[in-house]
């Protein structure tokens, strides 16, 4: 891949943020060098890795590698047999340490992640441990060994520690007596020994050795010769501490010797992570998705955004490009989005084929290109005294030269810089030699010739970048199909341009030029229109599925109605045949106890009348139920909320949930189902009464239901808290219970949940509650609990 094209496209800014997201020094040094390749398999693969990570991210979060510190120097002393450094061991233990909790990051539920690209990586990490814990007992940091590190130097250590009091002790003492001849009461090191600072013309006063003296010559820094021996046997102890020192971490290294492999696929291993890992979080930050790769040299993507722009400001562009042509050319006016669409498709393709996820919609495709050209920008010289135009043209023969079938040209104003005649000719000539040979390109520019021969040249596209005129702002959308116009002489008339300086300019255009920008503005406004219709149909399209949903749901239950319907009208005509053979098996039971002929006839008769009246009554029963008329007309005005009505057509009783309107239509409660019917389908039923099973005697145990008129079938506790809630509900039900209602509705909205919690929690411990549930569609859904009572 030629970097010409890497820094022109910017690729070299985006593997400057993929670095920025690796957290181990090799990590980013894999980042910073990664390139894009070619191979088909090897990019796949590097796309997979990208995607599980991101997989992993999502389900157990990020995963950090900061400590992995390079030890491959370490490594090779230790195969040699040399003896490592605190500062390497402690290296080793990092390592070790973040292999640990990347092997636990890696465990996870069976099946989770049993297949992915990541697992053998997570499996082949071996923590060591029983090493590393040693490590760590030994040593505490950079500049401290552990006393526990080994007896000798535990021993060595409380020496020097006895050895140190003594020193302290006499020098303490020297001080207090040696107060007048000090500089300062302090005792201070010099050369590594306990000095005092003894003011210079009372040298003599304090014998011992001088080992330094102040700037000024003032102050004589001076060993007591008191101290001199226990300083001497200080030092010595100090060079077997060091002794003592490098034995155990002679005895570390050898301990680490023989798992020199282990180490080298642990560093190799996390460093490999931390690069997918990396790829992961820049994945996320731009919201990507992984590109479809092909070998056929197909480009479609789908919403894409240039991850170098603002995301609060990028307009998406869709742009496909190798399947029915293989040239695309973009016109349209300047700043209007067409650079950056040549862009796109060039980092898009970049990105990929290093790895990297696209800022795209999911399911957009790329193809493995051997070449990306790039000739885009204004890379004008003037060391080597090249015009735009030669500087771009020694570019495009550098791409003619080395472009093949397998190559992704990009061309930003071709021809552009010179005679516009001329220019248009030579883009012509370029891209019908790049059309030949069967290479993708894309190319901008202003020429009108460019645009007649994508119209007639097969396998040749026009694309535009959307401008709208009433705002003078482009919409950065990229239109596929649609050639676009440069809108010069609208844009000069909006700015002010007087409309006599138009007028002359549109003389000096050429017939064939003006019909052609003609046909180009036609072209925009019906595809406009049609865009606008589309939209329109896409409305009424959501609408009628709307609608059509809304549709099958009440047929649904209308279903279910008639069913139930069916269901009890074959029960009762089970109940009526049973009742006819009972009295059919009774008859013929009492012919056959009957003995003689003339009681036999005149019983038979009997019967015979029975039977005769009980079938009669069973008729007019099924009349009645054929066709039911209110017992008595029920007037609005005596109609309550809560009052007990059936329904004649339905045969259903129910509560009044609503007054009559001035229709008489109004709304009743039977059990889940909540119907609109008029007032002339409905009668009024008697109060219940409720018979005290310890009174029924003397008959004072009756109590009238006249609350039934009052209570609403339904509470509504939205607003409250649950300790102001469950009093109200508490008193509701009790008076629903004593009401006769089978069924009431507790409305507490959904919220939190909390309210809701609270409430079920609650009905649980009711004796009188049968059962409770969540509405319904159409019952107020989760909104809504339905409860039964016994």
């Amino acid at each position: 891949m030629n970097h010409k094209a890497l820094k022109t496209l910017e690729y070299n800014k985006i593997i400057g943020q993929l670095t920025e997201y690796a957290s181990s020094s090799m990590g980013k040094e894999l980042c910073s060098s990664l390139l894009p390749s070619i191979d088909y398999d090897e990019i796949v693969q590097s796309q997979q890795e990208t995607t599980d990570a991101v997989s992993r991210i999502r389900m157990k979060g990020s995963l950090s590698f900061n400590g992995v510190r390079d030890i491959r120097d370490s490594l090779k002393r230790l195969e040699i047999g040399s003896s490592l450094g605190i500062i390497e061991l402690l290296s080793i233990s990092s390592l070790l340490t973040i292999a640990a909790r990347a092997k636990a990051y890696g465990r996870h539920e069976e099946d989770l992640f049993e297949d992915d690209s990541l697992e053998w990586m997570f499996r082949s990490l071996e923590p060591l441990t029983p090493v590393n814990t040693e490590i760590k007992r030994c040593i505490l940091s950079e500049e401290e060994v552990s006393d526990d590190a080994s007896p000798g130097l535990r021993r060595v250590r409380r020496s020097m520690k006895g050895i140190q009091d003594k020193i302290h002790s006499q020098m303490s003492a020297l001080l207090n007596s040696s107060r007048n001849y000090l500089q300062d009461a302090v005792i201070t090191m010099r050369d590594g020994r306990y000095c005092l600072p003894v003011k210079a013309e009372y040298k003599n006063q304090v014998s011992g050795m001088v080992h330094d003296q102040s700037s000024t010559g003032s102050t004589l820094f001076i060993e007591p010769m008191a101290v001199i021996k226990l300083n001497n046997d200080l030092r010595e102890l100090e060079i077997q501490e060091q002794k003592e020192i490098q034995a155990v971490l002679a005895e570390l290294s050898n301990q680490v010797s023989p798992y020199t492999e282990e180490l080298k696929v642990n560093l190799q291993t996390l460093v490999k992570l931390d690069f997918i890992f990396a790829k992961a979080a820049l994945s996320r930050h731009y919201k990507c998705s992984a590109p479809v790769f092909n070998k056929d040299r197909y480009i479609n993507i789908k919403d894409g955004r240039h991850p170098l722009l603002d995301p609060e400001k990028v307009v998406p562009i869709n742009i496909h490009l190798g399947k029915k042509f293989d040239l695309l050319i973009v016109t349209g006016p300047n700043t209007g989005g067409k650079t950056v669409s040549l862009k796109t498709v060039g980092l898009f393709t970049l990105m990929g084929q290093a790895g990297l996820h696209i800022p795209a919609f999911d399911g957009s495709q790329l193809s493995v290109f051997e070449e990306v050209f790039a000739d885009i920008g204004d890379e004008q010289s003037i060391e080597q005294s090249l015009s735009t135009f030669s500087s771009h043209m020694t570019n495009i023969v550098k791409i003619l030269e080395q472009a093949d079938s397998n190559s992704l040209c990009l061309f930003d104003e071709l021809g552009a810089g010179t005679d516009p005649t001329e220019g248009a000719a030579l883009a012509i000539a370029i891209l019908s030699f790049l059309h030949n040979m069967k290479c993708r390109t894309m190319a901008t520019t202003h020429y009108s010739e460019l645009k007649v021969f994508a119209l007639t040249t097969e396998g040749v596209e026009n694309a535009c970048c959307e401008f709208s005129l009433e705002t003078l702002r482009p919409t950065y959308r990229l239109l596929i199909g649609i050639p676009g116009k440069s809108n010069a002489f609208a844009i000069s008339s909006k700015l002010g341009l007087p409309d006599y300086i138009i007028e002359d300019a549109k003389t000096h255009l050429e017939a064939k030029d003006e019909t052609f920008e003609d046909l180009l503005a036609n072209l925009e406004h019906s595809r406009v229109t049609i865009e606008k219709e589309q939209q329109e149909i896409a409305a009424y399209k959501t609408e009628i599925a709307q609608l059509k949903s809304r549709l099958e749901k009440k047929e649904e239950r209308l279903d279910e109605r008639r069913d139930t319907f069916i269901r009890d009208a074959k029960e009762e005509a089970q109940r009526i045949l049973r009742e006819a053979k009972e009295t059919a098996d009774q008859t013929i039971r009492n012919i056959n106890k009957l003995g003689d002929a003339a009681g036999l006839t005149k019983e038979l008769e009997a019967q015979r009348s029975r039977l005769r009246e009980k079938l009669g009554d069973v008729e007019k029963d099924l009349s009645l139920r054929g066709k039911q008329q209110p017992k008595k007309t029920v007037s609005p005005k005596t109609l309550k909320l809560g009052d007990s009505v059936r329904v004649l057509t339905m045969n259903l009783n129910g509560t009044v949930s609503s007054l009559p309107n001035n229709k008489g239509d109004l709304y009743v409660q039977m059990g889940i189902l909540r119907s609109l019917v008029n007032i002339k389908d409905i009668e009024l039923l008697d109060e219940p009464v409720i018979t005290g099973p310890s009174l029924n005697k003397t008959g004072s145990g009756k109590i009238k239901m006249s609350k039934s008129s009052t209570i609403s079938p339904e509470v509504n506790l939205i607003g409250m808290t649950v300790d102001e809630a469950l009093p109200v509900l508490d008193k509701y039900l009790d008076d629903a219970y004593l009401s006769h209602l089978n069924q009431v509705r507790v409305v507490h909205g959904r919220g939190t949940g909390a309210l809701k919690a609270g409430v079920h929690k609650h009905l649980k411990k009711l004796k009188y509650v049968k059962e409770f549930r969540l509405g319904e569609f159409g019952e107020g859904d989760t909104g809504v609990t339905i409860v039964t009572f016994k």
